[in-house]
């Protein structure tokens, strides 16, 4: 596997670590668990790391140098794709021949180092997306920054070089097609899963407020992940300034978590949240939380009363699939792959658009009656049994399987 702009090892909801570290982590480890062994390539952002970790028996987790450790934004990885690729085949080049079976590479830097590589080594190139440029710029969100023509570019010859694409949802294999004609045939539907064991009700609401410091009879509308235009915290703080508004006895009811950190075009404006709160006059009600490390954060969906997820472009929502998992309904964007992963008016509800005004109807709902967020939480969990890695990583090794044999048959045909 490739991933160069951002390592399995980093911190989820950091800098531009998110879903796509979560899913290469646990797909590689189920991967692994069902017998296929797993090397990641990914770009070595500090010195201290070994040039090779073991995540787990089967899973070994490359560190490639190229360019400077730190201060490197993702805008100039492309510029570091050169260096990266011939870190990966200096490794190669210490293997037998055949060593490695097939690639799979995930985001479009990634893609690239990867139709190399599968070219230079006679295997199949498989190719996840996770975002596509021409989808995010459809949906731009106010006061971000436009994916440049070269990513356009490249994807486009990405898409036309995989021997296999995986797409998270129907809907992204339709964008696929749509935005850059790849072939139906070639494009293969793989649900990204959740990590069932540790996102789980366990305890309990109550337990998981009392361990995070929170108040028992709140109404918690939580967000979590990364803090950019794309994902849109703004609009639940608008939300609830809409809701204070209408309602004043509702302040003395409300907290507001944000458990994330700045990242993409965020980071020009890092304190942009802050003064956002502070404008609208909930700075009281918003706590701004760093980002956590996975058992923390499924006690943070736990206590909340509902996930908020507002995003414009979601390529499927993992962190959606995660809160449900343990217990927590969502209220989200009816974008990307969150229909799939939301069961509208069941699990929690789907808003069409990004109008503060209906997120605040839809959060007016939980404020009315105490006890929707432990019905449509009940119906949360049951939904998510459905996205478990183990199925995931079982449909993406009959891909790889797919793709090996058609190689292999393009060998054996005279016309190959």
């Amino acid at each position: 596997m490739f991933s160069v702009h951002t390592s399995p090892l980093h911190q989820p909801g950091t800098g531009d670590a998110g879903g796509m570290n979560v899913y290469i982590v646990e797909l590689a480890r189920q991967l692994a668990a069902q017998g296929t062994e797993v090397e990641v390539f990914t770009r070595a952002t500090t010195g201290a790391l070994a040039p090779a970790v073991e995540l787990e028996p089967g899973v070994l987790v490359r560190h490639i140098d190229a360019g400077p450790y730190e201060g490197l934004a993702k805008e100039d990885l492309p510029a570091q794709l050169c260096a990266f690729t011939h870190g990966v085949m200096q490794v190669w080049a210490g293997h037998r021949p055949g060593y490695y079976d097939l690639v799979h590479s995930h985001y479009w830097l990634s893609g690239h180092v990867g139709w190399l590589a599968a070219q230079r080594w006679g295997v199949p190139l498989v190719h996840a997306m996770h975002t596509m440029a021409k989808v995010k710029n459809a949906a731009l969100a106010d006061g971000d920054t436009p994916e440049p023509a070269a990513r356009v570019i490249g994807e486009t010859q990405i898409v036309r070089a995989a021997d296999r694409l995986i797409a998270n949802t129907e809907d992204e294999a339709g964008e696929l097609a749509r935005h850059y004609g790849a072939h139906g045939g070639r494009t293969a539907i793989v649900h990204p899963g959740v990590n069932l064991e540790r996102f789980r009700p366990a305890d309990g609401r109550a337990a998981a407020r009392a361990r995070l410091g929170l108040p028992q009879d709140a109404l918690v509308p939580l967000f979590a992940g990364r803090i950019q235009p794309l994902k849109a915290p703004d609009v639940l703080l608008r939300a609830v300034a809409l809701l204070v508004d209408e309602n004043p006895a509702l302040r003395s009811r409300l907290l507001v978590p944000v458990v994330g950190g700045p990242s993409g075009s965020g980071l020009a404006k890092p304190e942009g949240l802050q003064k956002l709160a502070a404008r609208l006059g909930i700075a009281d009600l918003v706590r701004f939380r760093p980002p956590v490390g996975q058992e923390q954060l499924a006690d943070w969906y736990r206590a909340a009363s509902v996930l908020v997820m507002p995003s414009y472009s979601e390529s499927f929502g993992l962190v959606a699939a995660e809160a449900q998992a343990c217990g927590t309904p969502v209220v989200a964007a009816s974008v990307g792959g969150l229909p799939v992963v939301v069961r509208d008016g069941e699990s929690g509800y789907l808003v069409a658009g990004h109008d503060p005004a209906d997120y605040a109807r839809a959060l007016r709902r939980f404020a009315a009656d105490d006890t929707l967020a432990a019905r449509l939480g009940e119906a949360a969990a049951r939904h998510a049994q459905g996205f478990g890695w183990a199925a995931a990583a079982a449909a993406t090794a009959e891909v790889y399987t797919d793709a090996l044999h058609e190689r292999r048959r393009h060998l054996r045909s005279p016309h190959g």
